[in-house]
């Protein structure tokens, strides 16, 4: 299977580039396993589907968990182009990295 290309919000770009060195090796390393297969888990990939709750409207995103350094990356599935756009990266901090995403995709 060949791996999606990956492209960055401009913002997640830079929290990216902000990570110290120890979590933007396990981000990116993270990132490159789920754009080889980076459909939602009910279509055999490795994406965990968002949806739309009462805090945030993220239905269409997915999200990559690390949690030994507890952070969160939401992406969104650009399918026609085969592209994985990666929305925010940021800490686990209740709901505000989904948050911050929903403000980027609106």
């Amino acid at each position: 299977m060949m791996a999606w290309s990956v492209v960055f919000h401009d913002k997640a770009k830079k929290e990216f580039d902000r990570l110290n060195g120890l979590s933007k090796t396990q981000a990116a390393k993270a990132i490159h396993k789920v754009s080889l297969n980076p459909l939602p888990q009910s279509e055999g990939g490795y994406g965990k589907p968002l949806g739309n709750n009462q805090s945030s409207k993220l239905a269409g995103c997915l999200k990559i968990k690390l949690k030994g350094i507890g952070l969160r990356v939401v992406y969104q599935l650009i399918r026609e182009d085969t592209v994985m756009k990666i929305i925010v990266i940021s800490l686990r901090d209740d709901d505000k990295v989904y948050k911050t995403a929903e403000n980027r995709i609106n």
